[in-house]
């Protein structure tokens, strides 16, 4: 199946300005405030914060209110909930969820959750997926497949091990798969050479709720993703929005039902397409970054659970991609960030519904890439390279957003893949020995 063939091209013209200030609202049953943040992109998947003023510049020397070491390895974002901040991290052969005060940096527990399996690659570890929050209680998973629901307090409520259950891990590098949260369960996909699947556990005893095998096709390395299941309100119900292994999926979040498939995302049969970056809603739109950064696609999430196949794709783009770090969306809006040899640090704008470019920036040119995601806090996007370099642009108001500032931290060690968190009109920044907590100058 071969869609990839139409490109839209760049749109020089300017759209009016967006506001940015955000509503108290609650999404997935999930309340959203200043200061919580309970997964790896935000309550809503899409890289927004709250809050009107967030720190627009720092130094190494001023703007940071705290700094504290993280034990062992790891690249989780951290999540927050109630003046606690929550890391994953493999210390002396344990997984560990540690859970930091947020006043002052200083560590208010830590568990260990199983066997610590390591890492693989060199921004790899064991512990990569980030934990998710709802209401009491944190859900970390891990590299061994271990996932476990723990309370507050830092007491294990229950514990599993997908890969005894259901077969070991056979993804080639290391898995980066966060779960997700529905109104009633704790959702991990598991896309892999062998097998694969969708699996929903009941949040509050562990029981598993429902399991849908996603066994596509795919070839070789094409058939693992390290993308993270996206929970999106659609006829008012949740369902389950999954790209990887060549396609995507939609999952009814209440019983797993898959209620629409889309491939072609790899025409040529190319057996090295795994994919990382994850997709993102606007609306009915989803937006699916594949093709090791080399396209994005964007369907028609109604019309695909439709039935209506390749017409429900809106637009594609064989020009634009992001192979890494995940696009934020807003208000019609995605932001996209380049990691590619000749896209580097290529920040464009796009229209979701369209495809258009309606702005970019390039920031400075240099062989550091990026992996975290771009925040969108207080007109202003920030974009974190894999030094812990921090980049603002903005207003994103205007028409014209320009790079504002960049802002180093004092850790530079090679890499930074989590990404940065708001708190409070403050932000969070897990480097690669070190979590900050930046006011700005």
């Amino acid at each position: 199946m071969k869609y990839f063939t139409s490109r839209v091209a760049s749109d020089a013209a300017k759209t009016a300005g967006i506001t940015l200030v955000l509503a108290l609202t609650f999404t997935r049953g999930i309340a959203t405030s200043a200061d919580h943040w309970p997964q790896w992109r935000g309550a809503a998947q899409n890289g927004v914060a709250e809050g009107v003023e967030f720190p627009s510049k720092w130094t190494t020397e001023k703007g940071v209110l705290w700094k504290s070491s993280v034990p062992g390895t790891g690249g989780s974002t951290p999540v927050v909930s109630e003046e606690t901040a929550y890391i994953t991290a493999g210390n002396e052969g344990k997984n560990l969820l540690v859970a930091y005060d947020l006043s002052n940096g200083s560590t208010r527990w830590s568990v260990s959750i199983g066997n610590d399996k390591g890492g693989k690659h060199k921004k790899g570890s064991g512990s990569n997926p980030s934990a998710v929050i709802d209401g009491q209680h944190i859900f970390a998973y891990y590299r061994s497949g271990d996932l476990a629901c723990i309370n507050k307090t830092g007491e294990i409520v229950w514990h599993i091990n997908l890969q005894d259950k259901f077969g070991e891990d056979t993804l080639w590098w290391d898995l980066g798969s966060s779960p997700t949260i529905t109104n009633d369960s704790v959702v991990v996909a598991v896309m892999q050479t062998g097998p694969s699947y969708l699996i929903a556990f009941d949040k509050k005893t562990g029981d598993q709720k429902w399991k849908t095998d996603r066994m596509v096709g795919a070839p070789q390395e094409a058939a693992q993703s390290y993308s993270t299941p996206v929970v999106v309100e659609q006829n008012g119900e949740e369902w389950i929005a999954v790209m990887g292994a060549d396609h995507l999926t939609l999952n009814r979040a209440s019983d797993g039902k898959e209620i629409g498939r889309l491939g072609g995302f790899n025409p040529e049969q190319n057996a090295y397409f795994r994919s990382i970056s994850s997709p993102v809603a606007s609306g009915e739109i989803i937006i699916c970054p594949y093709a090791r950064g080399a396209t994005i696609t964007a369907v028609n999430m109604q019309q695909l659970a439709a039935g209506k196949g390749e017409e429900a794709i809106a637009w594609v783009r064989d020009d634009l991609g992001s192979d890494v770090p995940t696009p934020a969306s807003l208000e019609g809006r995605a932001y996209v960030v380049g990691d590619g040899r000749t896209s580097r640090g290529l920040i464009t704008c796009i229209e979701a519904k369209t495809g258009k470019t309606i702005w970019e920036v390039q920031l400075p040119k240099s062989r550091i890439s990026y992996s975290s995601s771009p925040l969108i806090a207080a007109d202003h996007l920030y974009v974190t390279n894999e030094k812990g370099t921090t980049y603002v642009i903005g207003p994103l108001s205007s028409e014209s957003p320009e790079l504002i500032s960049e802002n180093p931290i004092d850790d530079d060690a090679d890499f930074t893949v989590a990404s940065p968190v708001p708190v409070a009109e403050s932000l969070l920044l897990r480097s690669k020995r070190n979590l900050y907590r930046i006011a700005g100058e």
